[in-house]
């Protein structure tokens, strides 16, 4: 364990000294929350979201578990290419924890994501935001908890796929749904039964669900404790796959 505990350590150090180093990635990575936020949240100002939720209560938690979906979710990219320049190849020959290699590079992740949300919910206070300090707190939680398992299964996907054009169309293919049945961009409680119905089957309906809950202070209507449980239990499914996955690819 302190061995494992050390390597993540050193992988973490490495790979948040090069996100630092590129500014770019760090900034055009909110670029699309953001967009949704100034653009798409004035729209929604005026209108009935339903429940006692203000529509930035609504928007806000929606667009956070977003943000942890879609940049936690193609962090695989940067494996692939670190296996086409063959930085993978050398990382193999050192006495490296193999599980290290991943969580290392997860736990960089989550602080990345953490950051971003942070600068995107003070973005959101300027424009009307009111959440308790607390439940903000809450929702950063979830949202790290989505990057961990989110981006181990994408490492893991990134360890079998021979080039980004491989890996974009699943995760796609996966994310987009995973999206709209949610809840992400509105509660989907306004829409059809039928609809509604279906986004149960979607585990991050309960994170959206949790969150927004926590961002207007409802800590007690049993929300926050299913999206607890919701997230802790795909973390432990997606951390377990994720690591054994990546170890077989020989990381």
């Amino acid at each position: 364990m302190p061995h494992l505990v050390s390597d993540t350590a050193l992988i973490f150090g490495r790979y948040a000294r090069q996100t630092l180093r590129s500014k770019p990635a760090l900034i055009f990575g909110m670029v699309q929350p953001l967009l949704f936020l100034v653009f798409f949240g004035p729209l929604l100002t005026d209108l009935p979201l339903g429940g006692r939720a203000g529509s930035w209560q609504t928007i806000v938690p929606g667009i956070l578990v977003q943000l942890g979906l879609f940049s936690a979710s193609f962090t695989g990219i940067g494996l692939i290419l670190e296996r086409r320049t063959g930085v993978i190849e050398r990382m193999r020959v050192t006495p490296v924890s193999r599980l290290a290699l991943l969580m290392g590079r997860v736990l960089k992740d989550v602080v990345q994501l953490l950051w971003q949300s942070l600068m995107l919910v003070c973005v959101a206070v300027a424009l009307g935001l009111r959440a308790p300090v607390l439940g903000v707190a809450i929702g950063f939680v979830f949202v790290g908890v989505l990057t961990i398992s989110l981006a181990s299964l994408s490492y893991a996907l990134a360890m079998r796929v021979a080039s980004p054009q491989g890996f974009a169309p699943v995760i796609n293919s996966i994310t987009m749904p995973a999206m709209l049945l949610s809840g992400i961009l509105l509660p989907m409680s306004l829409g059809p039964r039928w609809l509604d119905i279906a986004s149960h089957f979607v585990p991050f309906r309960y994170l959206v669900d949790g969150v927004r809950a926590a961002f207007t202070g409802e800590y007690g209507d049993g929300k926050i404790a299913l999206a607890a449980l919701v997230a802790t239990a795909l973390a432990a499914v997606a951390v377990t796959l994720g690591a054994r996955l990546f170890q077989q690819a020989g990381a």
